[in-house]
């Protein structure tokens, strides 16, 4: 029972990396539908972007986060105004190409300066560990899950509690309209880019602290499996977004645990697919025609 305890703690720790990373995938696409798939190298750049700032201007890690943060920020907010907002009224396979390109161009620019091999993220003990019986609950995993947490409540309340997130809701509904009624469309899009990366750079920056290693590369397995995670709790929906990553990660966990730690990544995927024909809304999304 101890060892089953200490799977699902470690399930919900991968889980809330992922619901972070989603939370950013499920923004964007509930303002503009649009599948943003360099948001895993945004989750990576903020994983390098603490490195940095850890390893090279000595920062505490408290600061190191910050950094990080302003760094996902101004690269989120460049990004959908040099790349996305030209293709806004194109087709979508226009922005969805545009998207895998900029991925590409964000991956390959870190292994330029930084090399393509597995860099040591500098040790972080920001809390203390927990030991209740024979279960140990390390400080990040802690740190990772109160983060996550701490996120989506502060989300539900600026989208459903604000003036912002009434101007966010508009132009999810209709853009034009929106921008009829005085709401400035292409600030209300930047500013939700620019959250949705700051989200994808803190998850970055906590993924180093607990694996303490990172890699150019790491933003497309786990950016990938936040997409699922989004879709599979109802994307454009932001508990749907926490629930599909706590979700995914304690089944990541549990084939691990069994010994099918090879069939993991394929049970992840077979989940897309099916929530794909079954629901496509999502365990959390209402039903409708139209599907991701």
């Amino acid at each position: 029972m101890d060892q089953i305890l200490q799977q699902i703690l470690n399930g919900l720790t991968v889980g809330s990396i992922y619901a972070l990373v989603a939370l950013g995938y499920t923004m964007v696409y509930g303002i503009i539908k649009l599948i943003n798939f360099a948001h895993g190298e945004l989750y990576m750049l903020g994983a390098y972007a603490s490195y940095v700032a850890m390893k090279f201007f000595n920062m505490p890690y408290p600061l190191a986060i910050v950094f990080s943060i302003l760094v996902c920020g101004v690269i989120g907010y460049l990004i959908e105004r040099i790349a996305y907002r030209p293709l806004r009224n194109s087709t979508r396979i226009s922005a969805l190409i545009t998207a895998i390109g900029v991925s590409i161009l964000l991956q390959y620019t870190v292994m330029y300066f930084f090399g393509a091999d597995v860099l040591t993220f500098p040790t972080v003990n920001l809390l203390p560990d927990v030991v209740l019986g024979n279960i140990l609950i390390r400080g990040q995993q802690i740190l990772i899950f109160l983060v996550t947490i701490i996120s989506l409540i502060v989300l539900q309340y600026l989208v459903y509690h604000t003036q912002f997130g009434r101007a966010m809701r508009a132009v999810s509904v209709d853009k034009e309209a929106a921008s009829l009624m005085g709401i400035n469309a292409n600030k209300t899009i930047a500013y939700t880019f620019i959250i949705g990366s700051i989200l994808a750079g803190i998850a970055g920056s906590l993924v180093g602290v607990y694996y303490t290693s990172i890699t150019p590369t790491m933003g497309v397995s786990h950016g990938l499996k936040a997409f699922v995670a989004a879709v599979f709790g109802g994307i454009g929906l932001l508990p749907g977004a926490v629930l599909g990553g706590f979700l995914i990660g304690l089944i990541e966990t549990a084939f691990t645990f069994l010994g099918y730690s090879l069939w993991r990544e394929a049970v992840v995927y077979g989940i897309l697919i099916v929530i794909l024909l079954l629901k496509p809304s999502g365990l959390l999304g209402k039903k409708g025609g139209t599907k991701v």
